[in-house]
């Protein structure tokens, strides 16, 4: 029916007259958040929060798992459903704008991670709409502008951007 995550529930309403809205149980969801930074803990201090469900982990030179960061999130998944209750999806990259794009590559509850030998080869026909804070609005600008790739974009000079978007355009 078109809903999906963050449509406003009017909206989502408009789509599907009989909707079942269920309360929210932020108590719950807190506490289901709070058991997986205790778990995120266990495999780093360089935790950065995005949200009560998302954060990033800097987990380099980290000595478990052999220090493979695609085994530590393997294992991460796997105790957050058996601990917590919920299935969780993990982007593996060399930065946290790739890693962001990586976790959201198969959800719900996968894996994906993109090495930096794959950056370029991922990046370059990747729609411009899969960076994160590239919403509609901006998608449509850039695309009235020829730009639909990461690839379209880096051909454009920076000052060019910076002068149509600003700061964003950065």
């Amino acid at each position: 029916l078109g809903i999906h995550s963050a449509m406003s529930t009017f909206r989502a309403q408009q789509l599907c007259r009989n909707l079942i809205i269920v309360q929210p149980d932020f108590a719950r969801y807190k506490a289901a958040s709070m058991a997986m930074r205790a778990i995120f803990a266990d495999y780093t201090d360089l935790i950065e929060p995005l949200s009560l469900d998302e954060a990033y982990l800097d987990v380099s030179g980290q000595p478990h798992c052999e220090g493979s960061a695609s085994r530590m999130a393997q294992e991460i998944r796997a105790r957050i459903e058996r601990e917590v209750g919920i299935t969780a999806s993990a982007g593996i990259a060399p930065n946290k704008l790739l890693a962001k794009i990586a976790s959201d590559w198969r959800k719900p509850d996968g894996l994906f991670v993109i090495r930096p030998s794959q950056v370029e080869a991922f990046l370059t026909p990747l729609p411009v709409g899969k960076i994160h804070g590239v919403g509609k609005v901006m998608q449509a600008k850039l695309t009235s502008l020829g730009i639909e790739t990461v690839g379209d974009l880096r051909l454009r000079e920076l000052m060019e951007l910076e002068q149509r978007f600003g700061r964003f355009g950065k």
